[in-house]
């Protein structure tokens, strides 16, 4: 059964409410263009490089403003609302990078927290460490809903392959990958990434994004995607600022490919051995 997907783009500031009610004008625009799954980026309720001043405003997930909204949204317009992430206080004192997908009644469906911590210093000087901030997610899911078999990403997973095959061996059809992506690497990777991990898997990849220059100083690559599981981008946005883009996702294109390349049924086990190079004489043995 195919379904028509949305992919929100942003460009979050450090306000969790004004955040809020952005996400809300862009959901009642693609629920207007017949979306019924709609996904939002990554850091949806805030970006604030200040920990002082994040901490500050950050709520546990029953008091959480984007949980809250996200909710209603999706029972307002019978949708399969997905809240790409959120920052979620946690008891400890540590924050979660945390999805949520609601089913059209408002329930919460699935939680992901983003398990791979972006640990990086990059050529322009910016360094980051989630993993100072943020405690990392240790379990993937595949979700099964009325219209497709569903995994779970958030930005820097994208980097990660075996995440990605771990889902497609366990059913996925559909990929969800929604990102804040710094523009130096979104320039250099973003999407040959997504491609790949759609082409390898022979799945859908869904990867809403945030754009632009933010509040807090930082800039994001934006170019939301929806790409196919041959690798074809079906739709995509630009570089700043918001926008809505759709798709029509037919899970039977995932079988489709899976029969043309079969190499979730191809993949076989086997040994790495580090051996020594050549050596005087001839290969070492």
């Amino acid at each position: 059964m195919s379904f028509k997907a949305a992919a929100i783009q942003m460009c979050s500031g450090v306000d969790p409410v004004k955040n809020a009610a952005a996400m809300a004008r862009l959901v009642r625009e693609a629920a207007a263009q017949g979306a019924t799954y709609v996904q939002t980026p990554e850091m949806t309720g805030m970006l604030q490089r200040d920990r002082a001043a994040a901490r500050a405003v950050l709520a546990d997930e029953a008091h959480d403003i984007i949980v809250k909204t996200g909710s209603e949204l999706a029972r307002e317009f019978g949708i399969h609302m997905h809240v790409g992430s959120t920052a979620i206080a946690l008891s400890d004192g540590k924050i979660a990078n945390r999805g949520f997908l609601f089913s059209p009644d408002g329930r919460i469906l699935n939680r992901y927290d983003k398990i791979h911590m972006f640990d990086v210093d990059l050529d322009n000087g910016e360094s980051w460490r989630e993993s100072a901030a943020y405690t990392a997610g240790s379990e993937a899911r595949v979700l099964s809903l009325p219209f497709a078999e569903m995994g779970f990403a958030i930005c820097y997973d994208v980097r990660f392959p075996a995440l990605f095959r771990a889902q497609a061996i366990a059913g996925a059809e559909v990929m969800t990958v929604p990102a804040a992506f710094t523009r130096q690497t979104g320039e250099a990777h973003w999407e040959i990434l997504l491609r790949a991990r759609a082409i390898e898997n022979g799945v859908f990849v869904i990867a809403a994004a945030q754009a632009g220059r933010h509040e807090d100083g930082r800039e994001t690559f934006g170019h939301s995607m929806i790409t196919d599981p041959w690798g074809t981008v079906l739709a995509s946005a630009g570089a700043t600022g918001e926008a809505v883009i759709l798709a029509e996702i037919d899970p039977g294109a995932v079988k489709a490919a899976h029969d043309k390349i079969p190499n979730l049924r191809n993949g076989r086990e086997f040994s790495v051995e580090k051996i020594a190079g050549a050596v005087a004489g001839g290969v070492a043995a």
